[in-house]
C-alpha cells in the first residue's frame, strides 16, 4: 500500500490547484484521475482557448442554495491571483468580452502550467486509475484499479456528471452519499431550452436565427444574443438563464432592448411610412423572425391599415414575449451541473466536510455555480486553494 499525506481525486482545474497549494506546503500529494489525460474539461473549454477566469468575479455571479459560502474562498484567491500565474509562465492571453480572459493560443497552455508547477512542487500523478472503494476506519483507505492506497487527508474534485463525454461522472456525489452528507438536487445548467410539441411547430423552423436579446427568469436579466435551435432556444442568453431555471418557470424575452417599437411604429405611422409591418420591422428584427411573428400574431398589412392599439399590442409582445421551455437538452449538452454537495455540510473556510474529519470537496462537485463566462473556473481555483491551505 502507498502512503501520502493528501490524495486529490480529480486532476481537472480544482484538483490541479489543491494539489499544487499542499505539495508547496509541504505535503505528500498524489493527483489521480480515472482518465487517461489531465484536465479534459480544460482543454474542450472556451473553443479549446479556455475561459480561464473573470475579471468581474464576485460572489454576485455565483448561485448556491446559501449565497454566503464562496464569499470566502473568492477573497482569498482572486481572479488578479490567477493572473499573475498566468504571466509568470508568460501565457499570452486576451480579454474577449465582459471580462472573460481566454488564451492566445490554446487551453493547452493553463493545463501545462499546473501540471509544470505541480512537478516542480512534488505533486506525484496517477491516471487512468479508477476508484473502486473508499473506506475511513483511521486514515482514508482506496482500493483502485492500480493498488492500494491511504491518505490523511482526501479531496474530491471530481466536478459533476456534465460532459460526459470527457468521461465526466457523478463519482463524487456518491462519495458524498456514502458517508452521510446532504447533496442539493444536481441538474444540468449552462444549457439550451427545449420548446414544449405546441412552441416547435411555430418556432422550429427559426434553427439558425440569432439575436440580441434581454431575458428575465426569476427577477435575474442578462443582455445576450439568443440562438433558435431545430428543439428549443440556446445561445449565451439563454445559456445564462438556464442556470436560474427550473421546469415551468416562465421566461420574458425583450427582443429589441434599445429601441421603443410601439412608439417607433406608431411614429411611422403617423407620418405616412407605407411600408409593410414585416418589412419596416425586418430592418430592426432578423428578417425570419419578424416575419414569423407577423404570421403568428398580427397578419402583415402596409402600416396604414393596422390600428393603433393593434400596432402597440403587437410591439409589447416582441417586449414582453413569455415563453415557457418543456426542459432542457441535458446534461450531455450541459456545460456545468447546477447543484452537489450541499454547502451547509462543508466549511466556507477549508471546503472540509464537517462530520467527516479530513475529507474535503471543491469544484463542480460542491452546490456553487457560476454563470457562464470564466466564473466557473474561477470558483475552481479559489476552492483548490482553499482546501490546499488547510489540508
Amino acid at each position: 500500500m502507498s502512503h501520502y499525506d493528501v490524495i486529490v481525486i480529480g486532476a481537472g482545474g480544482a484538483g490541479l490547484m489543491c494539489a499544487l497549494q499542499a505539495a508547496r506546503r509541504g505535503k505528500r500529494v498524489l493527483a489521480l484521475d480515472h482518465a487517461p489525460k489531465i484536465g479534459k474539461k480544460i482543454l474542450i473549454s472556451g473553443g479549446s482557448r479556455c475561459n480561464f477566469t473573470n475579471l468581474h468575479a464576485s460572489p454576485a455571479n455565483f448561485l448556491s442554495r446559501n449565497p454566503h459560502f464562496c464569499k470566502s474562498a473568492l477573497a482569498r484567491f482572486t481572479p488578479d491571483d490567477f493572473v499573475q500565474m498566468v504571466k509568470d509562465h508568460n501565457i499570452p492571453f486576451h480579454e474577449k468580452k465582459l471580462g472573460q480572459l481566454f488564451c492566445d493560443r490554446s487551453a493547452r497552455d493553463i493545463v501545462a502550467m499546473l501540471v509544470q508547477d505541480c512537478e516542480k512542487a512534488g505533486v506525484a500523478f496517477q491516471l487512468h486509475c479508477t476508484v473502486q472503494t473508499v473506506t475511513k476506519p483511521d486514515r482514508f483507505l482506496l482500493d483502485t484499479s492500480q493498488g492500494s492506497l491511504s491518505c490523511k487527508s482526501l479531496v474530491i474534485a471530481t466536478g459533476g456528471p456534465s460532459v460526459p463525454d470527457t468521461g465526466a461522472t457523478d463519482f463524487g456525489y456518491g462519495i458524498a452519499r456514502q458517508f452521510g452528507l446532504a447533496l442539493v438536487e444536481p441538474e444540468p445548467a449552462l444549457v439550451g431550452l427545449t420548446w414544449g410539441e405546441s412552441a416547435l411547430r411555430s418556432f422550429g423552423d427559426l434553427a439558425g436565427v440569432s439575436a440580441e436579446t434581454v431575458i428575465t427568469c426569476r427577477q435575474t436579466s442578462f443582455r445576450e444574443n439568443i440562438l433558435f435551435t431545430h428543439r428549443g432556444l440556446s445561445g449565451p442568453a439563454m445559456l445564462q438563464t438556464s442556470l436560474y431555471w427550473h421546469q415551468g418557470d416562465p421566461i420574458t424575452i425583450n427582443l429589441s432592448p434599445d429601441l421603443d417599437l410601439g412608439a417607433w411604429l406608431l411614429e411611422a405611422k403617423r407620418i405616412g411610412d407605407k411600408a409593410e409591418l414585416k418589412t419596416l420591422l425586418a430592418s430592426r428584427l432578423p428578417k425570419r423572425l419578424a416575419e414569423k411573428f407577423c404570421d403568428l400574431y398580427l397578419p402583415s398589412r402596409p402600416l396604414l391599415q393596422l390600428a393603433d392599439k393593434d400596432l402597440a399590442s403587437f410591439a409589447q409582445r416582441l417586449h414582453r414575449w413569455i415563453v415557457t421551455p418543456n426542459g432542457t437538452e441535458g446534461l450531455k449538452k450541459a456545460e456545468v451541473t447546477r447543484g452537489g454537495v450541499d454547502t451547509d455540510e462543508l466549511s466556507s473556510q477549508t471546503m472540509e466536510a464537517r462530520k467527516v474529519p479530513g475529507l474535503y470537496f471543491i469544484g463542480e462537485v460542491v452546490d456553487v455555480t457560476g454563470q457562464l463566462g470564466g466564473y466557473n473556473f474561477q470558483w475552481a481555483w479559489a476552492s483548490g486553494f482553499a482546501a490546499g491551505q488547510a489540508v
